[in-house]
C-alpha cells in the first residue's frame, strides 16, 4: 500500500511582481515529500495551456505524477508582509470529482487534500475519500477560501465537512474566520480529532481531545521565502504520523522540517 497521496491543483504564482513559476499545495508538497524520500504519489492538475510549464518542474522532485487536466489554471498574485501573505486570486481551476479523486487516492492511507479554494474537493469529494479507513489532512485554507477572483477572500460557511477531516491544519487568520478565535480550546470544538495551529515564527498548537500543547518553532536567522512552508509542515507531519509518531512529535518533527526548507534548497 502507499502511504501517502497528494491531491490538487498546480498553481501559476506571481510572486511580487516577479516572473510566474509553480506553486500550489500539491506542488510544496511534493517537494517536501521527496526531501522525506516518502512512500508517496501525486495527483495534480492544470489546464493543457500551463502543462508544459507547471508539470515537469513537478516531475522533476521524482515522486510519481500523475496530471488531469482542468479547463482553467489556478493563479494567484501575492507578496509578504512579515509572516502574512497578501494576495489576489486570479483564476480558479475545476472541481475534482468524487470518482477522480477516489481513484487518484487509490489505496493510499493518508491523503494531503491540497485544496486552494473550498470549490476545488466538494463535500461529496470530500466524504469518498474519507470513506475506507483513508484518513485525511486538510488544510482549512482550502475550505474558507472562496472562489471569488480578485483580492482573496475567506468567511466561514464551510458546511459540515469536518467530520471527514482526521488533521485540520490552520492559521491564526483562518481560526479566526471559522470560529471567531485562535484559543487553541475553541478548536477543540470543532471535533476534528487533529488540530494543527500553526503560528509561524510563534510555533504551532497541537489539539486533540486528550490534550493542548505548544509547539515551539525552530528559529531560522535572516530574510526568507516562506511560500511553502505550510505544505512542507502538513506532510512532513503525515509522513510522521503515518510511521507511527504521536502528534506532538510530529509537530516537533514538522517544525525542524520547515526550518531547514526556509533555509536551504
Amino acid at each position: 500500500m502507499t502511504a501517502i497521496a497528494a491531491l490538487g491543483h498546480l498553481t501559476r504564482d506571481v510572486v511580487a511582481g516577479g516572473e510566474p513559476r509553480p506553486g500550489g499545495g500539491v506542488f510544496w508538497s511534493t517537494r517536501a515529500l521527496a526531501h522525506l524520500a516518502a512512500d508517496a504519489e501525486v495527483h495534480a492538475s492544470c489546464s493543457a495551456e500551463h502543462r508544459s510549464a507547471l508539470v515537469p518542474p513537478l516531475e522533476a522532485f521524482g515522486l510519481p505524477v500523475t496530471w488531469y487536466e482542468s479547463s482553467a489554471t489556478t493563479a494567484y498574485s501575492f507578496h509578504y508582509d512579515g509572516d502574512r501573505r497578501i494576495m489576489w486570486q486570479d483564476a480558479v481551476g475545476d472541481p475534482w470529482p468524487a470518482e477522480r479523486a477516489v481513484a487518484a487516492a487509490g489505496d493510499a492511507t493518508w491523503i494531503n487534500v491540497c485544496a486552494l479554494t473550498r470549490t476545488d474537493f466538494p463535500p461529496e469529494t470530500l466524504a469518498a475519500l474519507a470513506r475506507d479507513g483513508r484518513q485525511l489532512l486538510v488544510d482549512l485554507q482550502g475550505l474558507v477560501r472562496t472562489a471569488t477572483i480578485g483580492p482573496l477572500h475567506t468567511d466561514e460557511h464551510v458546511g459540515d465537512v469536518l467530520h471527514h477531516v482526521e488533521v485540520l491544519k490552520l492559521n491564526d487568520e483562518e481560526a479566526e474566520t471559522l470560529v471567531g478565535s485562535a484559543e487553541p480550546e475553541r478548536l477543540r470544538a470543532l471535533g476534528v480529532p487533529e488540530v494543527i495551529l500553526t503560528l509561524g515564527s510563534q510555533g504551532a498548537w497541537v489539539v486533540t481531545p486528550h490534550l493542548v500543547e505548544h509547539v515551539a518553532a525552530v528559529p531560522v536567522e535572516g530574510p526568507v521565502d516562506p511560500t511553502g512552508a505550510g505544505d512542507t509542515y502538513s506532510v512532513t507531519y503525515i509522513v510522521q504520523r503515518a510511521a507511527g509518531a504521536e502528534p506532538v512529535e510530529a509537530a516537533r518533527v514538522a517544525a525542524a522540517t520547515v526550518s531547514a526548507f526556509l533555509v536551504g534548497p
